[in-house]
């Protein structure tokens, strides 16, 4: 008997609190889908696909871009791969191709680690976890922990790429909540330009919660507002559901992304809200890079869950 095909994203591992249920892949640690019932609150996408731009993929040890994937740290000048090379970028760090070991799994919980070697663009090593915990009354709570296992300092960043899902329809017909009152313009292969703008009276003035109609948003914002424990809370309303995104401390910046340039299967059918600890080009710039000594962690967490009517 033929042996079964293994799906392109590997193993598929289910958890489930209440009515929420998620699958989490061996491929990246990639949030595949996310539901509420029967009502998905993610743009999923199928085992045996490569998840489609980005769609639910953990990214370390840096989110967004690297302009040219040229760097400076520690005194070495450092070349990474080009990952979007019609852009002459590197995007989305390192891990979100790799294949995640399975640490633990119970009925609502989901663990899995990576060691990440050294290669010539990041001569750094780092275990890496993320754990996916599901509960009934607050939905997705995802927690991403990278110890440095090497012996010299490793710069370090991440952001998960999660497309909200609140309509069967364009986004255009969603009602987006932004807590940023910065954003950050860009250049056409997606790397900053100048400092972040106050987003008053503009098209990214998100705060008070607007209806998205025809913006299109591809970009970084900063300048959080938090609550009391030191969550950024974005929401997303559409005709199918509302959703609450909150970004834990350390995460210091949201990119929004209507998904114009992806396939018209997706274009606008769902909103990207990234949590991520630094801006595109950070390994560059060093705004907000993280630097983890050798020996010590870091631990961000982020979640996203339905809110009733």
């Amino acid at each position: 008997m033929p042996k079964p095909a293994t799906p392109l994203t590997g193993t598929q591992y289910e958890i489930s609190a209440g009515d929420y249920h998620a699958t989490i892949t061996e491929l990246g640690a990639n949030l595949r889908s996310l539901r509420l019932g029967d009502t998905p609150l993610i743009a999923g996408y199928e085992a045996d696909q490569v998840p489609p731009g980005g769609a639910g993929e953990l990214l370390v040890p840096w989110p967004n871009r690297v302009d040219h994937g040229r760097y400076s740290f520690g005194g070495q000048d450092l070349q990474l791969d080009l990952s979007e090379p019609a852009a002459g970028n590197a995007i989305h760090g390192l891990t979100r191709w790799a294949s995640w070991q399975l640490i633990a799994v119970r009925d609502d919980v989901l663990e899995l680690g990576l060691r990440l070697l050294g290669r010539p663009g990041y001569p750094f090593c780092l275990d890496l976890r993320a754990l996916y915990r599901l509960s009934a009354t607050d939905g997705l709570e995802v927690t991403v922990i990278a110890d440095n296992a090497g012996n010299r300092p490793a710069p370090y960043g991440t952001g998960s790429h999660p497309y909200l899902r609140a309509s069967a329809g364009l986004v255009d017909e969603c009602a987006l909540r932004l807590p940023a009152g910065r954003w950050q313009p860009a250049d056409d292969r997606g790397i900053p330009v100048g400092e972040p703008r106050d987003v008053t009276g503009t098209e990214f003035d998100f705060r008070a919660g607007r209806l998205i109609g025809s913006t299109r948003l591809d970009h970084a914002l900063t300048g959080l507002t938090r609550d009391t424990a030191r969550r950024a809370w974005a929401g997303l309303t559409g005709p199918a559901a509302s959703l609450a995104l909150w970004a834990g401390e350390g995460y210091t910046w949201l990119q929004a992304f209507t998904g114009d340039s992806l396939g018209a299967d997706r274009r606008r059918r769902a909103l990207a809200i990234e949590p991520m600890t630094c801006p595109p080009n950070a390994f560059v710039t060093g705004t907000d890079l993280l630097t983890i000594e050798p020996g010590e962690s870091v631990v961000h967490q982020w979640g996203l869950q339905a809110i009733a009517s």
